[in-house]
This record gives C-alpha cells, structure tokens and sequence, in this order.
C-alpha cells in the first residue's frame, strides 16, 4: 500500500475544524478490526435508504418522563420493576408503527429492544433474572412481532441494544465489583446474540450506552466488553450487517445525536443523524411533549442529506404503544414532502458543492445535481462555484430556470414568484454523470 493509500489519522476536533462544522460524532477512536470492515457496496443500500424511523418503547414508556427516568429519580429497584406487571398494551399491532413508517418516507426501522434499564422487549433466555415482556404481564415477543412487520413492509430491519445496564452494580463500579461487571458483559453477548440469530436477517445493529459508570466513552471501556469479539460473533449470523460504533469497536457509520442543526462541509465519512420528531427533551413518549415545526425538520433532513448523511427520526410511543396524533400527522407531512421531493434525497449523495450555511446545498445522483435552497433571499445575492460539467436544462417545479456559467463560477437565478418553502429545489441536468469524489479512509484516533 502506497503512502497516498494509507487511512488518515484523525481527530474528532480536527474533523470539525477542517468542516467548520456542528457535528459532534460519539465513540471515536473506536477499536479497528478489519475483519468487521465493510466494502462500499455492502454499504450501498444504507447509503441509498437516506431516510429511517427509530422507536424508543419501553417501561418509561409508562412513566412518561424519559428513557432515563429510572436513573434520574432513583426510582428503587422493586417499585421499577413492578411496572413490567403493567406493561401490557392489548389493542397494540406492530403494523401502526410499520403503516407510519412507510408513510413516513422510511426505507429502514431501528427499534429499541432493550434500554439502559434492562427490561428486554423479546423472549430473552439471556435476560439477567428474565426480565422481559415475555415473561411478565403481555406474554409477547414484541422483536418478533416487530422484524415481521418490518420486513412485510419491506423496509430494513435495525435493532437498538444498549450493553449497559443500571441493575448490576458492577457497571458502576467495574474494577472494585468484576463478578457483577462480568455478568453484565455475559448477558450482553447472549442478547446480542439472540437478537442476531433468531429473527431472520439484522440489518442494522445499533449499539447504544458501552461507557461505564457514566463516565469515560465507549471507547474507553473497550477493555470490558471486548467489542471486536462480541461483533465478530454478531456477524456470524448477519455477515453484511451494518453496526454503529457505540460498542467500543470503530463501527461502520458515525453517529451525531440531538437536535442541534448541522452545519458545515460535506462529511467524508459515512454517518447518520439521530434526532426526535419532538423536542428531543426525551427519546421515550413525554404527555405534551411538543411537536417540531415542519419547515425546520426538512430544513434538518436537507442539511443532513446535503453533508452526505442520513437522518434517523425518532418517535416514541405510549404506554400502549401507541403514537401521538400530533406525532403522525408531523410524519406523514414530511412523507408528503419526500413523495414530492424524494427524487433529490434518495438514492443521491452529498455534493457535488460543498455547502453554505443557511442558504444551499446539494445532492447529486447520476447526470442530475439537485440545489437544495433553505433561504432565497440569500440565494438571490449568491454566486455558486463552477461546476466542471456543462448544464443542458435547468428547472424548478418544471419551470425553466435561468443558469450562467462563467469561468470559476455559475449563477442561478431563479423565477419570480417562488413559493416561500422550506425547501426550493433546482434540478439541473447535465451532459454527463457527476463523478464521485474518491474519498480517502479515515480512521478517528478519539484525541482532541
């Protein structure tokens, strides 16, 4: 391997600084294994997806302040634990969450089979002490239920496992209390591989919460859990499953969580963006918890896809599992969008121009490079840099729009009248395809 060839050492500081951007990706300097390496083409599917749904559900789903509201209020161990003889939603079919995921505009799904609080949502033989929904007041398999109507709906399936768990004192106390450390490292690799083996095909694993005693990373406690391990074992049942890094391994996609805007350069790397349809206050379902604004989620979703990422969208049901109205009706609009638009978000990828904040960005696939403009008004005074293909049409909605090319430089000017949308997008077509970037590897070190 040449020296050009050879991955680039970076940082997560560095990343930013080079993109001038907000992205903050968790678990960097993760450990490599290029065993667990997948090729662009395996990767292809997820790349083309652009758009999920992920699901947060479980006992807080009862509670209705947050996935974390066991730790949080201290609540004791035998009032929590009570709740699993009340979490029984009779009237729930796993095709609402399905139904509303295609309207959506989701080519995958990721559910959250087992939170920090350790209540697993499967029959679980793995489960510390068998606390599942098996096992208590439903009596369902709420994995199996959601695999068969994810894959009936022919999207994706991707299943949330968090390593961690608040019910064995040794995650809190690693090094002073191993025996307890050990035995939550044994009930992960049994979930993980239950979840691997007994569904059918996983295709996404997404890990969530390997960090020790809330301090410290994921990375950082690799030590203990032996991530390499635990996903070469993953991948005996799902050769090409795609994983993130929150185990402690490098993962093969990034992750930026929360509901701060993106802004910045195209991202070398492939990522996704993890946020909530609602405040982002909490993942599980909130009562009142209010309801995004439209404009601003496309806005969110345009300058995710535009940097190169995709967006995975988060709701979260009752206590019956049911979705809020005012949730569906969010999802839906932007699935009305998507119909429309979706020509410009799926199956493209970020560039051929980098982004400018605010105003544009862009996404690309084949002869076609879609302007994604978020402020006309800015856009009107914008010159854009010059694009090395010769334009043969120019449209918005079907009207022609006026394109000059110059040397260095290339000005769009678009028609009068032009609806005030959260989105104004240009489709230009070109004599050729766009050529892709060949982009280098990049291997984070987790230094600042």
């Amino acid at each position: 391997m040449s020296n050009s060839q050879k991955p680039r050492e970076m940082t997560g500081a560095e990343l930013a600084s080079m993109l001038k951007s907000s992205i903050n990706f968790k678990s960097l300097g993760g450990l490599r294994c290029p065993e667990l390496d997948l090729t662009e083409q395996d990767m292809q599917w997820w790349r083309d997806a652009k758009i999920g749904m992920f699901v947060h559900w479980g006992l807080y789903s009862i509670l209705g302040r947050g996935e974390w509201v066991r730790h949080n209020e201290q609540i004791p161990w035998d009032e929590y634990k009570a709740l699993a003889n009340e979490f029984n939603p009779k009237d729930f079919d796993m095709h609402e969450w399905t139904d509303l995921a295609k309207e959506f505009g989701a080519n995958y799904m990721v559910m959250v089979t087992r939170h920090h609080d350790g209540f697993a949502l499967w029959d679980s033989p793995g489960s510390y002490e068998g606390f599942t929904s098996y096992n208590t007041a439903s009596g369902r398999d709420f994995v199996k239920e959601y695999t068969e109507c994810c894959r009936e709906a022919g999207m994706r399936v991707g299943v949330y496992y968090s390593p961690m768990d608040w019910r064995f004192p040794g995650y809190f106390h690693p090094k002073e209390m191993p025996e307890s450390a050990q035995a939550m490292k044994e009930q992960c690799y049994r979930q993980v591989e239950e979840l691997c083996s007994k569904y059918g095909p996983i295709d996404i694993l997404w890990y969530d919460g390997a960090w020790l005693a809330h301090s410290g990373s994921d990375t950082t406690s690799a030590w203990l859990w032996e991530p390499v391990e635990l996903n070469k074992m993953a991948r005996k049942y799902n050769p090409k499953m795609i994983m993130n890094p929150r185990s402690g391994w490098e993962g093969n996609f990034y992750c930026d969580e929360g509901s701060h805007e993106i802004t910045g350069g195209i991202v070398p790397v492939p990522w996704e963006k993890n946020m909530c349809v609602c405040s982002g206050t909490s993942w599980g379902w909130m009562a009142n918890d209010p309801v995004s604004d439209f404009d601003w989620l496309i806005k969110m979703i345009v300058d995710v896809v535009c940097r190169d990422g995709n967006m995975l969208m988060n709701v979260g049901p009752d206590r019956e599992g049911h979705i809020p109205e005012p949730v569906k009706e969010r999802m839906r609009q932007i699935g009305e969008w998507l119909r429309e638009n979706g020509e410009s978000i799926y199956k493209t990828r970020g560039g051929p121009i980098e982004p400018v904040d605010n105003v544009f960005g862009t996404t690309y696939h084949g002869n076609h490079v879609y302007v994604h403009i978020t402020d006309a008004d800015a856009f009107a005074k914008t010159t854009l840099p010059e694009l090395p293909y010769e334009i043969i049409a120019a449209e918005y909605k079907g009207t022609p729009v006026s394109v000059k090319q110059a040397p260095g430089e290339l000005k769009i000017t678009l028609p009068d009248g032009v609806d005030k949308e959260a989105d104004v997008i240009v489709k230009l077509t070109l004599r050729e395809d766009v050529r892709p970037i060949k982009r280098e590897t990049i291997h984070f070190t987790g230094k600042e």
